[in-house]
């Protein structure tokens, strides 16, 4: 398999090149285009339970698409739903990264997702901290509302981010979930939860947030008269 991403950062595309018979797994509503010959599968990924847990508790799409090339081979194009950054990264055997919902876009059939259970959403900012477990080898591709910031962080450095404009970060990262500035700043101040991420590792960053994109927005939406 071979990842080209193409356009970005703002309105990134991911073009995958398959070898014959080579398969890819991708969320549902992701396909832009693909080759003559590409066959699609709808399934449940790893099973009932799983396919669950992905819905329910990571915000995932039920179903997950399979996309298979013929024997010459075939082409994919996959694209987020919000405008942003598309980013590719390969894991080796066994390898560990925790994905925010929302931000998987595809993988190898080699690489295994589940939902990871990391931190209690807040009633009021309804926010938290639920991840998705990739873990295996092959191609990983993952997207972001806004542009990729990566940070390298050294053994034992801390950095604090908001859970929305976070990504990725591998489990060799420690993490700990907590609320900032107490309840008047969660109400008041637009700020909720936040994740304290302490290396080694590489970690992911959006730079805009879907859930403070929306607190605007939704304001500045017409009201239905009583009339209407």
């Amino acid at each position: 398999m071979k990842i080209e991403v193409l356009y970005r950062p703002s309105y990134s595309l991911a073009k995958i090149v398959l070898s014959g018979n080579e398969g890819v797994q991708a969320e549902t509503g992701a396909m832009v285009g693909m080759s003559a010959g590409v066959q699609i599968e709808t399934k449940m990924r790893g099973g009932l339970l799983k396919s669950l847990a992905r819905s329910m508790l990571g915000g995932e799409s039920f179903f997950i698409n399979v996309f298979r090339a013929p024997g010459s081979g075939g082409e994919l194009l996959l694209a987020p739903t919000m405008p942003g950054d598309v980013f590719a990264m390969t894991l080796s055997g066994g390898q560990e990264y925790l994905v925010q919902s929302g931000s998987f876009l595809a993988a190898s059939e080699g690489i295994e997702t589940d939902t990871k259970w990391t931190g209690a959403k807040t009633f009021f900012a309804g926010e938290g901290l639920i991840m998705l477990r990739c873990v295996g080898a092959g191609d990983l591709v993952l997207s972001s509302y806004g542009a990729i910031h990566e940070i390298d962080l050294a053994p034992g450095q801390t950095f604090t981010v908001d859970t929305t404009h976070l990504v990725a970060f591998p489990s060799s990262v420690g993490f700990r979930v907590r609320m900032i500035g107490g309840m008047k700043s969660t109400l008041l101040g637009g700020e909720g939860i936040v994740v304290d991420l302490t290396g080694p590792g590489k970690i992911l960053l959006q730079t805009r947030s879907l859930g403070a994109f929306l607190a605007w927005l939704i304001p500045q939406l017409p009201k239905q008269s009583n009339g209407s």
